[in-house]
């Protein structure tokens, strides 16, 4: 893979096509919506979103999109049931670009991880 150094989330989407650009427009405008204060930003080389912390990254690749986000015991065991349906790791959760984007699973990870973060902060 070729050097990269994004700046911005636009420039990063700007590799990219299709549908596969629709998706990743998708997902922005999903956290926007759910986070209307939310930070962008360029973390790994991949878009990353900051809301009382990091909140939560994307990336394309062939396949899927990898949405992956700060690990936490409690997410996994929320989630635990439709998680089952994709490809995970310990933080990552592929959507197969040969299948509907599932919009409704994605706001609520939005408003999982955003709840999240601002509990940590309280907490603080």
């Amino acid at each position: 893979m070729a050097k990269t150094d994004f700046k911005t989330i636009d420039q990063y989407h700007q590799q990219f096509s299709g549908e596969v650009l629709n998706r990743l427009q998708s997902i922005r405008n999903i956290i926007h919506t759910a986070v209307p204060r939310v930070e962008e930003c360029i973390s790994y080389q991949i878009p990353c979103f900051k809301h009382h912390g990091y909140l939560i990254y994307y990336s394309a690749f062939a396949k899927h999109i990898s949405l992956s986000h700060p690990y936490s015991e409690s997410f996994r065991l929320h989630f635990a049931t439709e998680l089952e349906e994709y490809k995970t790791s310990k933080a990552v959760i592929q959507f197969p670009n040969d299948k509907t984007l599932p919009v409704a699973f994605i706001k609520k990870i939005i408003a999982f991880r955003k709840k999240e973060n601002e509990d940590k902060t309280k907490q603080k």
